[in-house]
């Protein structure tokens, strides 16, 4: 039997995260197991953000070099998409040894195990009939794609393995209507691709307040991509040539040639043995605001948590989280101070509360909005559809944003400021920005409670 100090279960984001921490916090003293299989860094740098970043970018510059927005300007352009996609694992190959592979080549006190671990006690996992012992471990297995059962759902996508497309589908149907379904709709529809986003609920993204949702799904519409929601696919028959969608409305039954799903992931926790360790569970695994089980001895952290957010920089916080709590401190995480972002174009993001939470608890405040048309970058972008708001409660103090713009995902961090720090709309007002910069339009929508910004010139302070 191999005993450790640490033994953590997993081999992405958030494992990665608790075993650097617990090495840096015991300068590397401290004996640890990594335990997994699949590729090393997990979703996020193999099938998750590094990819679909690099595929939606890819596609903007090929949709801005196809079509031109200002006058006077012509160009052509072409793509050898079989190429641009082997490109694309490349880079994806090289980000994972760089990040990852080269990266746990320093740390002598961790031993790497190819496997699946299962639990026969709190103490005690098997893995590949070898007995791993440890006094505290990390769970931190990830989440995978939600499959649903539909009658005739055969030869599709996932986010997993859109990977391995060579060929531009002429129409796709893409079943979801969260920050995956928009990210991936975007990208092929850019690439010339006929989109159909198809979904059960009748709203895109979970967390955001309608009137954000609303406005985004009409800019997406305006650019071509169609939506079917509130609806249930009853069938999808297959021929040679393509893939007919039948759901319950008044609509034709849609015919596309490539179908991805993207109904949201669920917890990787299945086959861990969870009973023996007596670590409770429903969809994920219940953890404490420390990030630690139903038993003393094992944490968990990330996707694999019951939690609605899943998203690679908070795995990573909540692996540091339960690494340093291992090893005496005592800190947890405040959920809304975690931005988070929709790599759609526009990008959306938002952190804090939103109205419809404030609105469950009771709360007073205050809201405003100002339309990306007040923004002079936007304007210069030709890109001004959007909106920017700001909720503050009668303190001044800011209790949430949430933003439809160009590069929102870039600078949504001034609003982790704002409300991790509980500063108040004088503190935006009171702060110089950068002009012209589409991230001042944080500044006009903090002045717009003060002041009517119609009436107000460009750098108003």
């Amino acid at each position: 039997m191999s005993e450790y100090d640490l033994a953590i279960i997993g081999i992405g984001a958030a494992a990665f995260s608790a075993a650097i921490k617990a090495s840096e916090l015991t300068s590397n003293q401290m004996k640890i197991a990594m335990i997994g299989y699949g590729a090393l860094g997990g979703t996020c740098v193999n099938v998750g953000c590094v990819p679909s970043k690099y595929l939606i970018e890819a596609s903007k510059s090929f949709r801005n070099a196809k079509k031109m927005v200002y006058d006077g300007m012509e160009s052509s352009v072409t793509i050898d998409f079989n190429e641009f996609m082997e490109s694309l694992n490349k880079f994806v190959e090289t980000e994972r040894e760089e990040k990852y592979t080269k990266v746990l080549k320093n740390f002598k006190n961790i031993d790497l195990y190819d496997g699946k671990a299962k639990f026969i006690d709190k103490n005690t996992v098997t893995v590949n009939g070898n007995k791993i012992s440890a006094f505290n471990f990390i769970i931190a297995t990830g989440s995978k794609t939600f499959i649903p059962d539909l009658k005739g759902l055969v030869n599709y996508y996932t986010s997993d393995n859109i990977w391995t497309i060579r060929k531009i589908p002429e129409k796709l149907a893409i079943l979801g209507s969260g920050e995956v379904a928009l990210e991936l709709a975007n990208a092929f529809s850019n690439f010339g691709s006929e989109v159909h986003i198809i979904n059960r609920s009748n709203r895109l993204l979970k967390g955001f307040d309608d009137d954000i949702t609303n406005e985004l799904r009409n800019i997406m519409a305006k650019n071509g991509i169609k939506f079917h929601l509130g609806v249930d696919i009853k069938e999808i028959k297959n021929n040679k040539e393509k893939k007919i969608i039948f759901y319950n409305g008044t609509e034709q039954p849609i015919d596309v040639d490539e179908i991805i799903v993207a109904m949201g992931r669920q917890p990787n926790i299945e086959e861990l043995c969870l009973e023996k360790a007596e670590v409770k569970y429903n969809h994920g695994i219940l953890v404490d605001s420390h990030m630690k089980t139903s038993c003393e001895n094992i944490y968990a952290a990330g996707d694999c948590v019951e939690q609605e957010l899943k998203l690679e920089t908070l795995a990573g916080k909540e692996g540091a989280v339960a690494a340093g709590n291992i090893l005496g401190s005592d800190e947890s995480i405040n959920i809304k101070e975690i931005p988070w972002a929709a790599f759609c174009e526009p990008n959306v993001a938002s952190v804090g509360y939103t109205e419809k939470e404030l609105k469950l608890q009771n709360r007073d405040y205050i809201v405003r909005k100002i339309d990306l048309k007040n923004v002079v970058k936007a304007n210069i972008l030709k890109s001004n559809e959007g909106i920017v708001k700001i909720i503050s409660d009668n303190e001044k103090r800011i209790l949430g944003m949430q933003i439809i713009a160009p590069h929102a995902a870039e600078f949504i961090i001034e609003g982790v400021y704002l409300v991790k720090h509980r500063l108040t709309y004088d503190d935006i007002i009171n702060t110089s920005h950068i002009f012209p910069t589409v991230a001042e339009s944080v500044k006009i929508a903090g002045q717009s409670f003060i002041r009517d910004i119609s009436k107000m010139s460009c750098c108003m302070e």
